[in-house]
């Protein structure tokens, strides 16, 4: 994805204002928006497959309401959130555990077990930053918040 254009602001008695976009800057928090959506769907991947050694296949809707939520561009450093849709209403009192029923934490296990992974994904986009054309490749505005999948 190429940076967005410069564009004209203001034009009064012979100057001009121009409002252009610091390509490095963009770049860096593309990327940083794309590793961490790259994150996400890597935990999602492994929170489904924790929750279903535990579980049945057919048992709840807690795979289908597992999200990963980037946020916008807007924001000066890019969060990650990672959770369970209130739709998946069990799937709350699995991971945080209720006065009857043991607290799972499987989320936050997927998450502490692969801290390798995860780094080793962000380095990946980090080490794009020696060659221009790399690291606009791997940049996409598409899915920012997605189910994983």
């Amino acid at each position: 994805m190429p940076v967005p254009k410069s564009v004209v602001r203001i034009e009064k008695d012979g100057l001009k204002f121009v409002d252009s976009v610091d390509k490095c800057s963009y770049t860096m928090q593309e990327l940083c928006r794309a590793a961490l959506r790259d994150v996400g769907k890597f935990v999602c991947k492994r929170f489904r497959q924790s929750f279903y050694t535990h579980f049945f296949k057919r048992t709840g809707k807690v795979n289908r309401f597992t999200q990963y939520w980037v946020k916008h561009k807007k924001e000066l450093i890019p969060e990650l959130q990672v959770g369970i849709k209130p739709n998946a209403f069990y799937g709350g009192f699995q991971e945080l555990g209720t006065s009857k029923e043991p607290r799972m934490g499987l989320l936050t296990k997927a998450v502490e077990d692969n801290i390798a992974e995860i780094v080793m994904i962000e380095s990946k986009y980090l080490s794009a930053l020696e060659d221009e054309a790399m690291a606009m490749s791997l940049i996409s505005e598409e899915d920012y918040e997605g189910n994983g999948d």
